[in-house]
């Protein structure tokens, strides 16, 4: 069982809850947004406040931090542009019907997602529409863009690639490929039979992973609409996929995180000991960080799957990042919280065995330890 994590400081200037946390690309802000109408953003470095962002008029639903810019998204159906320095309000865009989900900034455009049923593309400068996406039933939950790749000898998929493709994920149960320079549906992804609650693309971009509330991960190839694959182990809604070097991560309401190989769909290594539904993961520098609803967040070794350490204090965790040496977590309690990461034990390598008949599974705990090992002790 691993020890508990000690909390750094406590940021408890939101009046509500907090429903995401971004990370610059920089790794020198944070940004938060809040159930209290407001945005806010913090330096990594102490944990101060240093810019307070207010215009929404109702609830910020999601947030991404970039460089320069800070885009706020909110159920007042708008979505915020603002400068990281000053805190001041660029930009308002003005179009959807309905709560903005999630928005999403790549290639210099601006997606967002809606429980109006539509996707949009806009201009970042100009906050106009560019294309309107229609043909969801539902609303659209989650988003992921595809850059453009060069496809060899084939016009008509070169044309289709030329501004990217948008893959929207959405309470229907199907996920959709849309062609960002015209605007049209390049595919629908059907199988699930439940809402769309995640999504991942991989490296490349041409293989899309879902996670539903049918408990069931699927692979497609976005070009084509093919189902690749199915990952069926979790016994409830999938919540929250994170996809590292051909390992996919998964949270779930079943009170578990599970690693998969990506490539295959097999089960690889399954993280328990939590208490309620696994709402938050991310891996770093082989660790397994998860937020759950039972008021912990918690490090795994992510080779073998001991549990490292607990983090304790917040209620439900919806979103958190990593850092340097530190874990920041942001709760329904409106709070943003830092933990100490030092002393997590890095991960040993995996001595090599004679060569021998194996099935993948064993193949692969070779490669990455995945074996059942003793709990690793925290420092």
């Amino acid at each position: 069982m691993g020890g508990g994590g000690s909390s750094l400081r406590v940021c408890a200037d939101h009046r509500g809850g907090i429903n995401w946390l971004s990370l610059s690309p920089d790794g020198q802000r944070l940004l938060t947004g809040s159930e209290d109408g407001t945005a806010r953003l913090w330096s990594t470095e102490d944990g101060r406040c240093c810019a307070l962002l207010q215009g929404h008029e109702s609830y910020v639903t999601f947030c991404q931090l970039e460089e320069e810019a800070a885009f706020t998204c909110s159920a007042d159906c708008t979505i915020r542009r603002w400068d990281v320095l000053t805190g001041r309000c660029l930009q308002v865009y003005r179009g959807h019907t309905s709560i903005v989900n999630r928005i999403l900034v790549a290639n210099n455009q601006l997606f967002s997602g809606s429980y109006d049923r539509t996707a949009r593309v806009w201009t970042v400068d100009g906050g106009q529409v560019s294309q309107e996406l229609r043909g969801h039933r539902n609303c659209v939950l989650t988003l992921a863009y595809s850059t453009p790749w060069d496809v060899p000898g084939t016009p008509c998929l070169e044309e289709t690639m030329a501004g990217g493709l948008l893959v929207t994920g959405s309470t229907d149960g199907t996920a959709k490929v849309w062609q960002v320079a015209s605007g049209c549906c390049h595919q629908t992804l059907r199988g699930h039979t439940g809402a769309v609650l995640c999504l991942v693309l991989d490296a490349p971009g041409r293989t899309a992973f879902t996670g539903s509330t049918d408990a069931t991960i699927r692979a497609w190839d976005i070009l084509t609409g093919e189902q690749l694959r199915v990952f069926r182990e979790h016994q409830g809604s999938v919540i929250c996929l994170e996809l590292v070097d051909r390992l996919l991560y998964s949270g779930s309401a079943d009170r578990t995180a599970r690693c998969w190989l990506a490539d295959v769909g097999e089960q690889v290594c399954t993280f328990p000991a939590h208490r309620h539904s696994v709402s938050a993961l991310k891996y770093h520098a082989g660790t397994l960080f998860t937020g759950s609803g039972d008021t912990c967040a918690r490090a795994f070794d992510a080779q073998s799957g001991a549990l490292q350490r607990v983090f304790r204090g917040h209620l439900i965790i919806n979103c958190l990042q990593v850092h340097g040496q530190v874990l920041y977590t942001v709760s329904h309690d409106g709070t943003l919280r830092l933990w100490d990461m030092r002393g997590l034990q890095t991960p040993r390598p995996t001595p090599r065995r004679p060569a021998a008949k194996r099935s993948l599974s064993r193949l692969f705990s070779n490669k990455v330890a995945c074996a059942p090992d003793a709990p690793l002790q925290a420092a």
